[in-house]
């Protein structure tokens, strides 16, 4: 565990674990690396070295006023690949990291990259435009600045009862891992989540995908409340060539610890294909 420099200077946290085939982790917004801590444990003991880090403004990275859009991540993850020279990488992003592995691949290539894996991701876009009706208002993402802005630590904890989907009937969600939840968010800086976004919602994915020439697999759970599954992954998988596809009957945006078992098990498959 330690810090690589981004071509800023802004110091990037990243955890390192295992040996073998490298999994290089992108998290969701506005959490950490510790949220892939259920799989990096699962893959290090099954042969692999993983690798996540805290994109910039969350978690243990520095606190950048620049720099928190998606050109800004996917710079940051090349960083990282850089500076530990990691190659023949299986890149992995939930969320927010989704759209960070799809924009690392249009800016960077996939000459270090041997395979994706986009879970609950964001692309290709989330927000409603002329060429994407059936995304969602931008009047949805100004009230989550709203309420980020007016009580952050409200609203992380409203928005993780969406996130795993412990706000439908018969949902058993740990408070452990509500808390959890909270926790990381309320260690992101308000400007870089405020930022963030705008950067997961407004950001035109479709080129990137279209770069995509490794291995993908696509996951994402049916009944995800943040990132609806017909105009994220069911578009996603059209963009790629040979995407592979998997879908989660009743599973949340967070499903990579509501799910935990069944996730890693898929994606120990994949990565065993």
């Amino acid at each position: 565990m330690g810090f690589v420099a981004a071509k800023d200077g802004t110091e990037i946290y990243y955890k390192d674990w295992g040996s073998g085939p490298v999994v290089v982790f992108s998290h969701g917004w506005p959490l950490s690396a510790d949220a892939w801590d259920g799989q990096l444990l699962f893959l290090a003991q099954h042969g692999f070295r993983v690798v996540a880090h805290d994109r910039r403004g969350h978690g243990r990275s520095g606190q950048a006023s620049s720099g928190n859009d998606m050109d800004g991540y996917a710079d940051d993850l090349a960083a990282v690949l850089e500076t530990l020279d990691l190659t023949d990488v299986t890149l992995v992003g939930h969320s927010t990291g989704g759209g960070e592995v799809a924009r690392y691949i249009g800016r960077h290539g996939t000459g270090r990259v041997a395979r994706a894996v986009l879970i609950s991701a964001v692309p290709p876009i989330m927000v409603q435009t002329p060429d994407n009706p059936e995304g969602l208002p931008v009047e949805v993402f100004d009230e989550l600045r709203s309420k980020l802005s007016a009580d952050r630590s409200q609203f992380y904890q409203d928005l993780a009862q969406m996130f795993y989907g412990a706000n439908r009937p018969g949902a058993t969600v740990s408070k452990g891992i509500l808390d959890q939840f909270w926790l990381w968010s309320m260690q992101a800086g308000a400007k870089n989540a405020y930022e963030s976004i705008k950067a997961f919602s407004e950001t035109d994915f479709r080129d990137d995908l279209a770069r995509f020439d490794v291995p993908t697999l696509v996951m994402h759970g049916e009944d995800d409340q943040v990132v609806p599954v017909k105009d994220s992954a069911r578009k996603t998988a059209q963009l790629i060539a040979n995407a592979q596809e998997i879908y989660y009957e009743g599973a949340p945006h967070g499903l990579t610890a509501t799910l935990q078992d069944q996730v890693n098990n898929d994606l120990l498959a994949f990565l065993r294909s």
